[in-house]
């Protein structure tokens, strides 16, 4: 009987509820284990959560130490004189003091790990923290097996416009980032597209990087009633997910109102729903809050936005206007697990027009008003034709988001 290879997984947090990216991670590490992997996962998400049958040590942060101490002297400089210091403290370290005391954190909680014996050890973070990688740069005997997962461009200023910004302490942030490159034993991304990104700037990750997407997890779902704005047998198009500065739903709440216009029927059994935080557009949105056939809403609970996924007639994945997008969403797997066809809006090189394919049709340059309604039309069409299979029946993105095809890639390591 042969052993299990044994991966340590160090991630900022698996508390699916806080953000996307955790969510993600939660689903890379379950599936991990499904592909027949021994699993330990060091998590900073200051709070217990366990995973099922899967041994999760929840990291606590140290108050003992020098960054600890000058980060609670700042909040309370902060409170006294109502001064923001942290961008001059980035400015001359690269990092706040909270990163450098987390870092010191998790850094410590490994070190004391003498019990697993790891093959792999792979680190996963979110938003722009990156804190799990940085621990491991400080511990160079792990450096041959680490596995460094880069979900996003790094540092900031690497963002494809209109994304991209200056950060403070950005060189800083690129030396950190080169040396990931360096010591690593393979980069790890989401997608082709960021591969290449990434590489361009770092040579290494071209080299030593490969791909892993995100995963497809079929989630247990709780028995949840589904909101009452939500009407099951109507022709609904949802975009679940985060609207960004950069991610303006401007042209794609236009598009509906011109298919509403020429299909003046619809509006009786048609809905867009756009859920997720908003505020960056709140005067844009503002104007449709009477608008019966368009529901905005913030924060729902997981479990209820992925039953959503799963029964709307459209899944919309809603990127920004630019040349390029490498990222791969993180819902990309729940919306072709959901089988319904995705209203893709994005540009022409984007990492999910090149997996969905160039010939799929329902794909728009985010501010093609006329194309976009044109396809709400072409897809209600098809959605009202009772001859007709409205769905999207893309096998090969199941088996390219499947647990086998990540366990033939972590054996190919």
């Amino acid at each position: 009987m042969s052993i299990p290879i044994k991966i340590l997984v160090v991630v900022d947090s698996i508390d699916i509820d806080d953000s996307s990216g955790s969510k993600a991670n939660v689903a890379f590490i379950q599936n991990l284990k499904k592909a027949g992997f021994g699993l330990k996962v060091y998590h900073y998400s200051r709070k217990k959560i366990q995973l099922d049958e899967i041994d999760c040590v929840s990291i606590k942060e140290i108050k003992f130490s020098l960054w600890y101490i000058l980060s609670r002297l700042q909040r309370i400089f902060t409170r006294l004189t109502s001064i923001n210091i942290n961008n001059s403290i980035e400015s001359l370290f690269g990092f706040s003091f909270t990163f450098f005391n987390d870092v010191k954190s998790i850094q410590i909680a490994l070190e004391k790990e003498n019990e697993f014996h790891p093959s792999w050890i792979l680190t996963l973070s979110k938003g722009g923290s990156f804190r799990p990688h940085k621990a491991l740069l400080n511990i160079p005997n792990w450096h041959s097996r680490w596995l460094a997962y880069v979900h996003d461009p790094y540092p900031a200023h690497l963002y494809p416009r209109p994304y991209n910004w200056v950060e403070p302490g950005y060189y800083k942030k690129w030396f950190f980032f080169k040396e990931v490159s360096e010591k690593a034993k393979h980069g790890v991304f989401p997608s082709q597209l960021l591969k290449e990104w990434m590489g361009s700037y770092f040579p290494n990750f071209l080299e030593k990087g490969t791909v892993i997407p995100h995963q497809l997890n079929s989630h247990k779902l709780k028995n949840s009633a589904l909101p009452q704005f939500f009407h099951e047998n109507q022709f609904t198009l949802l975009h679940a997910g985060s609207l960004m500065k950069q991610r303006s739903p401007e042209h794609l709440l236009a598009a509906f109102d011109v298919f509403l216009e020429k299909f003046p029927e619809a509006k009786h059994e048609s809905q867009l729903l756009l859920i997720g935080y908003n505020e960056y557009h709140k005067n844009l949105l503002d104007n449709y809050l009477n608008y019966s056939v368009v529901h905005i809403e913030g924060y729902l609970p997981y479990d209820t936005v992925y039953q959503l996924q799963q029964k709307a007639a459209v899944n919309i994945i809603l990127e920004s206007k630019s040349e390029i997008s490498p990222f791969l969403p993180g819902k990309f797997p729940h919306c072709v697990e959901a089988n319904r066809p995705i209203l893709l809006l994005g540009p022409y090189y984007s990492e999910s027009r090149r997996l969905l394919g160039s010939n799929y049709p329902y794909r728009s340059e985010v501010d093609d008003i006329e194309t976009i309604s044109r396809i709400i039309g072409e897809m209600y069409i098809s959605w009202k034709d009772e001859n007709t299979s409205f769905q999207l029946n893309r096998n090969d993105l199941i088996e390219y988001l499947s647990v086998e095809n990540l366990k033939k890639t972590m054996n190919a390591l």
